[in-house]
């Protein structure tokens, strides 16, 4: 009898020796607003319910599982969503599918991944990549790149604050340039201070390849905390180089509060943008806080520049040149 007990106690114990070895959880962001956003162009001025002002609304799976020997399985499948209309993204886990073994060696990973420029462009925007002024808009179409389907990638783990990303793309193309991207990037954290670079190549044309880099910073002192980037997306042929510069201050009010100001240069050829954007975020909790964001950008004769948020791009169309974009909201924003 007692060998029996026995016995069926081992056997219920297996799921739990099984869970505390793996985990899988489900996670995300609602992020929901009222905006008031003019093109300056006719006919450009809308009062809309936006979706992802602060932060893209997103839901994720992500899990792990302990391999034993340091060893671990990993995974991420991240949908974006559209809290407006309840509308997915055309690729359903766009914003990050992949799978991979992290170790003492650092993290390697399979599938659609942040290339290492996004690493140090992300981390040396005082908003956080949210927000209306945010620096995503060198991440347009033609510009920097962002994300990297059909990848390799590697993040090393800290060697003195030091960290490694490497990545490769592939274009899968049969024919013609292979449009494979290539990139790396070095980062250096310790306490307060961020320092980073990046560079990724693109063979997009048959004579010449494309190049991007970004160069980023960020310190922070008691309430205050400063960062700043410089981004370069140099696409082979005439005039096609853009850069952009952000300068930027973050300080935190009343314990829940905090605001946000950032400068931006935005310049391709002739054309050229100067932003100014403010921000206030006021958390009511750890997951839940309500946010208000200012931008305006100023282009001049030849410039199209526009306005970019998290999830939202208010940009003059290319028949307006010298319009100047402006928009406003106020939102919601929980995590889960």
């Amino acid at each position: 009898m007692q060998r029996k007990l026995l016995a069926a106690a081992l056997f219920a114990s297996l799921p739990l020796v099984a869970a505390a070895q793996s985990s899988v959880s489900i996670y995300g962001i609602a992020d929901a607003s009222i905006a008031r956003e003019d093109t300056d162009a006719v006919n450009g001025s809308r009062t809309v319910v936006n979706s992802g002002n602060q932060s893209s609304s997103r839901i994720g799976f992500r899990g792990t599982e302990d391999l034993g020997n340091g060893l671990k399985a990993m995974f991420n499948l991240e949908a974006g969503v559209a809290l407006d209309t309840g509308a997915s993204d055309s690729a359903l886990f766009g914003r990050r599918a992949v799978v991979g073994l992290e170790g003492a060696f650092g993290l390697v990973t399979l599938g659609r991944e942040y290339t290492p420029i996004a690493s140090v462009a992300g981390q040396s925007d005082i908003l956080g990549q949210g927000f209306y002024g945010t620096n995503l808009s060198a991440f347009n179409s033609g510009r920097l790149t962002r994300r990297l389907s059909n990848s390799v990638n590697y993040k090393s783990s800290s060697m003195g604050g030091f960290k490694i990303l490497a990545a490769y793309g592939l274009g899968e193309t049969t024919t013609g340039p292979s449009m494979d991207t290539a990139g790396v990037a070095l980062e250096y954290a310790n306490g307060p201070l961020f320092l980073g670079a990046g560079y990724h190549q693109v063979e997009r044309l048959a004579t010449e390849d494309d190049k991007e880099y970004t160069f980023g910073a960020g310190y922070k002192f008691g309430a205050i905390e400063v960062k700043g980037n410089y981004m370069v997306a140099d696409r082979a042929g005439a005039n096609n180089k853009f850069e952009q510069a952000n300068i930027g201050a973050a300080v935190a009010v009343g314990g829940a509060g905090k605001v946000y100001v950032n400068l931006q240069r935005n310049e391709q050829a002739s054309a050229k943008g100067n932003l100014w954007a403010l921000a206030y975020s006021h958390s009511l909790s750890k997951r839940t806080n309500v946010y208000t964001t200012l931008a305006s950008m100023r282009n001049n004769s030849t410039g199209v520049f526009g306005i970019n948020a998290s999830g939202v791009n208010v940009t003059p169309p290319a028949t307006a040149p010298g319009a100047d974009p402006t928009a406003l909201a106020l939102g919601i924003r929980h995590a889960f």
